[in-house]
């Protein structure tokens, strides 16, 4: 099963993706973790895709394009994969038709307004990559607070190391992100739907019924 996770900024997709992928036995391959890692150990590549990220901008299709062709002729994608963050734009969807087949595209559908919300509350390992929201799921088990109950810091489960906010968490980022994603990835749904491959799913919903919902969706093939 040849699948993609398409959403806004903050719709969850990549918490389902990365759940998902786990209990089908697919890879999960987020091109979002892998210029993260590249950025995390300083690579070239990582150096290109900073000069892009940290002010909001996309990274160019040629780059995205050649970085995900060479992971899905990986010996573990070869019997089906999970795509998350890629196609982003309409060329990398053409480029990908031509690499290889999309059996489902699950469209997780969330309005602007419960993005941003999401996105303020985002918070990050520095040393494990992994994601935090104190406001929704998954929420770390170790936070300050002062004396009126308002937040003041949060701690990753597993290192007990202080979590930070992303630069490309701050609300212009955010924002313009919001915009490339109505201008540059919506279009791509379109392009999928005449397809007849595209499945929606209510983004407002709790994480884990969005992700039951897309284990059913996939499981069904």
């Amino acid at each position: 099963m040849n699948s993609i996770l398409i959403g806004p900024p903050a719709s969850g997709k990549g918490t389902a993706a990365s759940r998902v992928s786990e209990k089908l036995g697919l890879p999960h391959i987020s091109t979002g973790d892998i210029f993260r890692a590249n950025i995390k150990g300083q690579t070239e590549l990582g150096k290109q895709v900073l000069e892009y990220t940290s002010t909001g901008k996309l990274v160019p299709d040629e780059l995205t394009i050649k970085i995900v062709d060479d992971r899905l002729n990986q010996d573990d994608a070869k019997k089906g994969f999970m795509l998350d963050g890629f196609p982003r734009t309409m060329p990398q969807a053409e480029a990908l038709d031509g690499i290889t087949q999309i059996d489902k595209v699950i469209f997780i559908n969330a309005p602007d307004e419960l993005c941003m919300n999401r996105m303020s509350g985002r918070y990050v390992c520095k040393s494990t990559g992994k994601i935090y929201n104190i406001n929704n799921y998954p929420k770390p088990q170790k936070m300050d607070l002062d004396d009126d109950g308002n937040f003041v810091a949060a701690y990753d489960d597993e290192t007990g190391e202080k979590l930070i906010q992303r630069e490309d968490d701050t609300p212009e980022i955010v924002a313009k992100r919001l915009a490339d994603y109505h201008t540059q990835t919506e279009p791509i749904l379109d392009f999928y739907r005449k397809k007849g491959v595209v499945i929606e799913i209510d983004g407002a919903l709790e994480a884990e019924a969005v992700q039951q919902k897309i284990i059913e969706e996939l499981s069904e093939e």
